[in-house]
């Protein structure tokens, strides 16, 4: 359990191109360089404060706020092309009340279009960064 000065981490699947616009993101709004590196995975929380949890947080946050219009923006089918073997597992910090409220939205988002977590997760944020990112493998 986290404390209230604490994010709690969680992870979502993400295209590599999606996985590179969110660490553009963090970098330019909260100066993360290294984003593969940036979380220690092996811990569960990220006390409040460090930067790369207040982005992400933000970020979470604004998204579970507009799920109902992302849900409608996301590409879907694009994100079903991406190969299988081309998902990176980005991690996350968050208020744990968000990260419940995501893990809700994203799983219910997977049962409505019957596909799995990385389809969603992808298009999903992908429609949230509204980069125009190009979601088909190489």
């Amino acid at each position: 359990m986290t404390s209230p000065d604490r994010y709690k981490l969680f992870g979502v699947y993400l295209s590599e191109d999606v996985y590179d616009s969110l660490a553009e993101f963090l970098y330019e709004a909260a100066g993360v360089v290294e984003y593969d590196t940036y979380f220690e995975t092996s811990e569960s929380a990220v006390p409040a404060g460090d930067p790369g949890a207040e982005a992400t947080d933000q970020l979470v946050s604004d998204l579970v706020t507009a799920f109902a219009d992302r849900y409608d923006e996301a590409d879907f089918d694009a994100a079903r092309r991406v190969d299988d073997d081309a998902f990176v597992l980005a991690h996350l910090a968050a208020d744990p009340q968000t990260v419940t409220r995501a893990r809700e939205r994203f799983q219910a988002a997977a049962t409505i279009q019957d596909t799995d977590s990385r389809t969603v997760h992808t298009a999903i944020v992908a429609a949230h960064l509204d980069d125009g990112t190009d979601l088909e493998s190489p």
